[in-house]
């Protein structure tokens, strides 16, 4: 049954891959754990899931981390059920644990000016990619995947413009700086010099090898830059896509703007940057109100 619901999100829903992978590990944890009761997920009912969330926090899972792998179980009987496997959803009944609310972290805007500013990048081919990565991701606000996914032909330098493959095969297309436009167009030049001749279907970012980048590679590379301008713990690809959205409403744009830039289905996923904004509003009354600090 689960590897019935697995192509389910693959072909039908056209999950990517890597949300696909998360869904097979929480539902095989949910069987282990139920096989090791002598019963299968059939068979299970809404004592059995609260056993294994209350066996998931005991282990060291975060409220937050139960609450996720629920929700990727609830799918699971949804789906169940409509195909007629089950009879009843045993999560129906079930309350997922209460998760304290995380602000996103992300970059001072200083620290990111002196990143692009002030910070010497290699020569050659190695740091002008390096450069393009980091420059992508900050000031377009895009996932991880999206950059890897990019293509040659996805870049329209006439507009300024780039098109970008989003969650679910959702296509939406960024405005480009002209700085940013420029080391595009620098991008485009260099990949008619290799191998596939920068054809629109070939991949956009290459490594000096002429292979595709890899997701543990950018990881790495922002991971060092950031770690010359901040010493953050969080210094990811995903950061840099929190720092977008954050400097983009500190800086006044409308929120369902940043919504359309960053691809989100609904406001409540770009409302969380609003709390670091409007935390900053809060210093800067207490700070300069006359009655504003106690």
């Amino acid at each position: 049954m689960r590897d019935r619901f697995l192509e389910h999100l693959a072909h039908e829903k056209r999950c990517s891959v890597h949300t696909v992978d998360a869904y097979r590990r929480d539902l095989g944890q949910f069987e282990e754990f139920v096989a090791s009761l002598d019963l299968t997920p059939e068979q299970a009912d809404d004592r059995t899931v609260r056993a294994w969330l209350m066996q998931l926090l005991e282990h060291g899972d975060s409220s937050r981390t139960a609450a996720r792998k629920l929700s990727a179980l609830r799918a699971f009987y949804r789906f169940a059920r409509t195909v007629g496997a089950v009879r009843m959803d045993p999560t129906a009944l079930v309350e997922a644990p209460k998760a304290g609310k995380r602000l996103p972290r992300f970059v001072e805007g200083g620290r990111m000016e002196e990143l692009f500013t002030g910070v010497t990048w290699p020569d050659g081919p190695r740091g002008r990619l390096d450069r393009l990565v980091l420059e992508l991701l900050y000031g377009t606000g895009m996932r991880l995947a999206e950059l890897i996914g990019l293509r040659c032909g996805d870049v329209d330098p006439a507009a300024g413009t780039l098109r970008v493959l989003g969650k679910r095969n959702k296509e939406r297309i960024l405005p480009l700086t002209p700085h940013l436009q420029q080391l595009l167009k620098d991008q485009l030049i260099a990949r008619q010099g290799m191998t596939d001749g920068g054809t629109p279907d070939a991949p956009l970012l290459l490594t000096e090898r002429g292979q595709p980048l890899a997701r543990r590679s950018v990881q790495r590379t922002v991971e060092r830059y950031l770690g010359l301008v901040t010493k953050q713990e969080g210094r990811s690809p995903h950061v840099l896509r929190h720092t977008f959205a954050t400097h983009m409403l500190e800086n006044g744009a409308d929120l369902n703007a940043v919504k359309e830039l960053l691809g989100h289905a609904g406001l409540a996923a770009t409302q969380v940057y609003t709390h670091n904004t409007v935390d900053k509003l809060r210093r800067v009354h207490q700070q300069a109100h006359p009655r504003g600090g106690s």
